[in-house]
């Protein structure tokens, strides 16, 4: 395949992290031909994807080579989760090593989300940083993942536990990558574009109202997505304060990931996680219920999952005690009082997230035996 095209309605969106590179979301189609004068005047550049995308990555690698004088090398690791391993980060800092890969060259992700996440990290712990391009080519990797400096891989303690910030000097998100997207992968990415409406944009959710498959308006909810996560990660680079509302729904959905062996999609449980997020926000933050109901309608809707096994609540506590946000033992969430009004929920009592679990448990909660 060619990488070449003509980009067509391009959109910018300004990303201003206070005090660390200022960079733009790039959205548009066929902005892959972008690449070589992005990257135009480095040595080397690694191109770190899916085994999924080996075309993709092939014919990037060329064009480099042709149209930038650049020295390029693919880079392919595993597709999904199984690429956010300590394993897979070490084999890309081999090749680096192997490249002879310096300060002065670059590290592209091509990819979904995982990638993107695992790319950043090799990036940032290369010579303690080097520069990087995202190239998120699903939904959740252009909504999320790649925008924010945010970068991480999982361990068995749970996930995004080990990372790093780390700004792009820039994230492209070429709309034409989405075309062949399994359906399941776009309702998977707008999870977290659900996520966005619930905590800011309100039209988002008029919007999947109207179309719950978001193929009439994609472009728009991706656009207004990203905007949002800008607006926050601008004021909050490194998750001092307000950038924490972006976890909406992502303590419990974390858990699930962990508790299911990652076997889960990022957007399923994230999706299982905002119900009982707006169950608790019912319960402790006086959230409406219209609001709190309108959770589990539109994510039914879109095709996504809004309950999960109650046999396994113990092992979910247990997972979320090690979330990022929590503090010693206490348990820390974000809530909503109100749409576009977040809360955090500080060490809720345990009867409230039991009442509030049941909710998204159908058949009911296992709990342990008292000691």
């Amino acid at each position: 395949m060619s990488v070449q095209a003509k980009v067509s309605n391009v959109v910018r969106i300004p990303v201003h992290p206070g005090g660390e590179r200022a960079y733009d979301v790039v959205l548009g189609e066929g902005l892959l031909g972008d690449l070589a004068e992005t990257v135009a005047g480095r040595t080397r550049a690694a191109v770190i994807h899916p085994t999924a995308l080996r075309a993709t990555a092939d014919a990037v690698v060329a064009d480099l080579r042709a149209s930038a004088g650049v020295e390029a090398h693919a880079i392919e690791v595993p597709d999904g989760e199984e690429a956010k391993q300590l394993r897979i980060a070490g084999f890309c800092w081999d090749v680096l090593g192997r490249i002879g890969f310096t300060r002065d060259d670059v590290i592209i992700g091509l990819g979904g989300g995982t990638v993107t996440d695992l790319a950043g990290f090799v990036a940032a712990s290369w010579l303690r940083g080097v520069d990087i391009v995202q190239v998120p080519t699903t939904v959740l990797g252009m909504v999320d993942a790649a925008v924010g400096g945010k970068t991480g891989i999982d361990i068995d303690a749970g996930k995004n536990l080990v990372g790093a910030f780390h700004q792009p000097l820039t994230v492209l998100c070429d709309l034409a990558a989405l075309s062949t997207l399994p359906a399941v992968e776009v309702r998977a990415g707008l999870a977290e574009v659900v996520k966005t409406g619930f905590i800011a944009d309100a039209t988002i959710l008029d919007l999947l109202d109207a179309d719950p498959t978001g193929a009439a308006h994609l472009p728009e909810l991706i656009e207004r997505s990203i905007r949002v996560k800008a607006d926050v990660v601008s004021g909050d680079p490194r998750e001092a304060g307000r950038r924490e509302i972006l976890n909406y729904g992502h303590t419990l959905g974390h858990a699930i990931e962990k508790v299911e062996n990652f076997s889960w999609r990022h957007g399923a449980a994230i999706s299982v996680g905002m119900v009982f997020s707006a169950e608790l926000s019912r319960l402790v933050a006086g959230l409406d219920d219209a609001v709190a109901d309108r959770h589990r309608d539109l994510l039914t809707r879109i095709g996504l999952p809004v309950a999960y096994r109650g046999d396994r609540w113990p092992a979910l506590l247990d997972a979320m005690r090690v979330d990022k946000k929590s503090r010693g033992r206490r348990l820390r969430f974000i809530g909503l009082a109100a749409q576009g009004e977040t809360v955090i929920l500080d060490d809720p009592d345990v009867g409230l997230l039991i009442a509030a679990f049941t909710a998204v448990a159908p058949d009911g909660l296992s709990l342990p035996d008292a000691p």
